[in-house]
């Protein structure tokens, strides 16, 4: 028999689910609280209550770090990656407390997918993958687990695995260019994503208009591999609530949802570091701006985040 929240009967059981997601909402427009607004993630949530089951919910993303030293403290995960998982957890926490069968959140990291294309190494990104894992036991995330290209296609090179995913899922270049002419979400996000290439290319030989002339078709395939890889999560988890770290609006299929807080919401843990101590909420920064504001602190060993003075 199905189980049931225990608070009012006059809103649904996904309702009250949702409710739980929406102040982390991380919207292109004005933030919509009403959870009727949401019909796919309502649906999407009803198909795990209507079982009695845990709502699980997909976020691609936790790729690598930036390969820019200007934007972030090294390429292992730091205090942005804890306290995300932290935050995380504790949302499919609060889910339990109302919804007893509870939630759990997939992490599915996109970063070998896309990783030679933004000139990050493959063994960098298994190292931040690793530690990501461990950060999880760690911090006895329960709720929580991992997922990413090491579990596809066996024990083929990583270019090989590439090259299939994308061969299997991807849109093409041309089919992207007509939807960012045509749809101004999917133009909005080229343009994040070209923004983001340009900042973290740490080293470019060309002029400034070169570099982003370079970052303008780098990102047609950043965006071509992103979209493979949630189309293979999605053949993973066909019926999971769909997460994304890119700003969504109201209605759309997935749920944009914002970790910490900072003033660009583009931002995330892996672009940026984190200032503690200069509000109630710990603020992502880039390094560059976060070491003007504080002093350095060290965890295990290494560069964590930064205190403000």
């Amino acid at each position: 028999m199905p189980h049931t929240l225990t608070q009012s009967p006059s809103t649904t059981v996904e309702a009250r689910i949702l409710e739980l997601l929406l102040p982390y909402h991380r919207t292109t427009g004005p933030a919509v609280p009403d959870p009727a607004a949401h019909a796919e993630q309502l649906r999407r949530i009803r198909h795990f209550t209507d079982r009695g089951a845990p709502v699980v919910l997909t976020l691609p993303g936790f790729p690598c770090k930036s390969p820019n030293p200007e934007k972030v403290l090294g390429h292992l995960p730091d205090e942005g990656e804890r306290l995300s998982l932290a935050f995380l957890d504790g949302l499919c926490a609060r889910i339990a407390e109302t919804y007893e069968p509870g939630a759990r959140i997939v992490i599915c990291s996109d970063g070998h997918i896309f990783g030679d294309v933004i000139g990050v190494p493959d063994d960098h990104i298994d190292a931040y993958g690793d530690e990501l894992r461990a950060m999880v036991e760690r911090g006895g995330h329960t709720r929580l687990s991992t997922f990413d290209l090491r579990h596809v296609h066996g024990d083929l090179p990583y270019d090989t695995k590439r090259e299939l995913v994308t061969r299997a899922y991807a849109p093409t270049t041309e089919e992207l260019r007509a939807q960012v002419r045509t749809d101004e979400e999917t133009a909005r996000l080229y343009r994040g994503i070209t923004r983001f290439l340009v900042e973290d290319t740490a080293e470019f030989d060309g002029t400034r208009s070169q570099l982003q002339r370079h970052c303008r078709q780098r990102a047609y395939e950043v965006i071509a591999r992103s979209r493979a890889w949630g189309a293979l999560v999605a053949a993973h988890h066909p019926d999971a609530v769909r997460l994304s770290i890119h700003p969504q609006p109201a209605g759309a299929p997935k749920f944009g949802i914002r970790l910490l807080e900072a003033d660009d919401a583009w931002a995330t843990p892996w672009h940026t570091t984190v200032l503690l101590g200069a509000g109630p909420a710990p603020r992502l920064l880039r390094r560059a701006d976060a070491e003007r504001l504080g002093r350095l602190v060290h965890k295990d060993g290494r560069p964590s985040h930064y205190l403000a003075a």
